[in-house]
C-alpha cells in the first residue's frame, strides 16, 4: 500500500514550478473539514496551485474566519464557504449542487471531517459509536456517491480519504477511530477499482501524529491521563516530548506536509495511483 505512490509523490514534492506541472488549475474541489487544521492546509495548497475550493465546515464562525484567512493568502483565489453538518443527509446533494451553481464542476473531493475518540470497546458508548460513524464513514459514503456521477460526466476526477495509520496498525485505546478507520481503507480501496475505468482515482492518506487543534483538544487530554509523568507539559511541550518517543523521525507532521500529498493524489500529476493507503506517520508504525 506504501510504497505505490512514493516515486510519484517524490516526484512531485520535488519538482520546479510545481504550480504548473500539477495540472489542477481551473479544477474544482470539494473539502469537507476544511476550516482547521489539516483540512484548512489541504484547501490552501489547492487554491495555490489554481483550483477554486468549496470548504465546507460546522462551525459558522470558525469557517467564515478560515476562508477570510484564505483569501488573504491566495489572493485572487476562488473560495466558496458552505456552513453545514456533514452528517446531514442532505448536506452532500445541497454542497454539490452549491459547487456546481458557483463553481461549474466539481473535480476533486477531498473527504477529511472527523476527530479521534479516545476509549477502547468497553469503555466506548452507543453515542460515540453513532456519532463518530456518521462523521467518518457515512458522510464520507454520501460524499463519494453524490460526486461520482459528475465526475463520471467528466470522465476525471480524484478523490482523497482522511484516514489514520491506526487503520494499519490498531490501538485498543482508540478504539472507534481505527476500526472507523481501517473501514475507510478498504471503501477506499473497494471505490477504487470501481470507478478506475471512469478515469477517478481514489486514494487515501493515513495521518500519524500531526500538530492540529483537532490533535490537541482530542488526544492530549487522552495521553495526561495516562501519562501521569507528561501531565504537567503544556501542550506543546506533550506534543514534542511524545512525537520524539513514538515517532522514528522524532517530531509531530505539519498540515502543510499532508496538505502536499493530498494535492498530488488530486491532481494530474498522479495519473497512476489509485486504491492506495499511504502512509504519512513520520515512519511510526503504531498509533500512540
Amino acid at each position: 500500500m506504501v510504497k505505490a505512490g512514493i516515486i510519484l509523490i517524490l516526484s512531485y514534492l520535488f519538482s520546479e514550478d510545481v504550480g504548473v506541472k500539477l495540472g489542477i488549475d481551473g479544477r474544482v474541489a470539494i473539502v469537507t473539514g476544511g476550516s482547521a487544521g489539516v483540512g484548512l492546509a489541504i484547501s490552501r495548497e489547492l487554491l495555490e496551485n489554481g483550483a477554486s475550493v468549496a470548504v465546507i465546515g460546522r462551525n459558522q464562525a470558525r469557517l467564515e474566519k478560515a476562508t477570510a484567512q484564505l483569501r488573504a493568502d491566495v489572493p485572487g483565489g476562488k473560495v466558496l464557504a458552505f456552513a453545514a453538518d456533514v452528517t446531514l443527509t442532505e448536506t452532500p446533494a445541497m454542497a454539490v449542487k452549491k459547487t456546481i451553481a458557483t463553481f461549474g464542476r466539481i473535480d476533486i473531493l477531498v473527504n477529511n471531517a472527523g476527530r479521534a475518540q479516545a476509549g477502547n470497546l468497553m469503555s466506548s458508548t452507543e453515542e460515540q459509536w453513532s456519532t463518530m460513524t456518521d462523521v467518518k464513514l457515512t458522510a464520507l459514503r454520501r460524499f463519494c456517491k453524490e460526486v461520482i456521477p459528475v465526475m463520471q460526466a467528466a470522465h476525471w476526477g480524484r478523490i482523497v480519504n482522511i484516514s489514520s495509520i491506526g487503520g494499519i496498525y490498531p490501538n485498543p485505546k482508540l478504539f472507534i477511530s481505527h476500526v472507523l478507520s481501517a473501514a475507510i481503507d478498504n471503501f477506499t480501496k473497494s471505490l477504487a477499482l470501481e470507478v478506475a475505468s471512469d478515469g477517478i482515482l481514489v486514494n487515501a492518506i493515513a495521518l500519524g501524529a500531526i500538530a492540529t487543534g483537532n490533535w490537541a483538544a482530542n488526544m492530549l487530554p487522552a495521553i495526561r491521563k495516562v501519562r501521569l509523568d507528561l501531565a504537567s507539559l503544556d501542550d506543546a511541550a506533550l506534543l514534542a516530548r511524545v512525537c520524539a518517543e513514538y515517532t522514528p523521525v522524532g517530531r509531530a507532521g505539519q498540515p502543510e506536509e499532508i496538505a502536499a500529498i493530498a494535492a498530488f493524489l488530486a491532481s494530474a500529476r498522479n495519473g497512476f495511483v489509485t486504491g492506495n493507503t499511504i502512509e504519512a506517520s513520520g515512519g511510526a508504525d503504531r498509533f500512540m
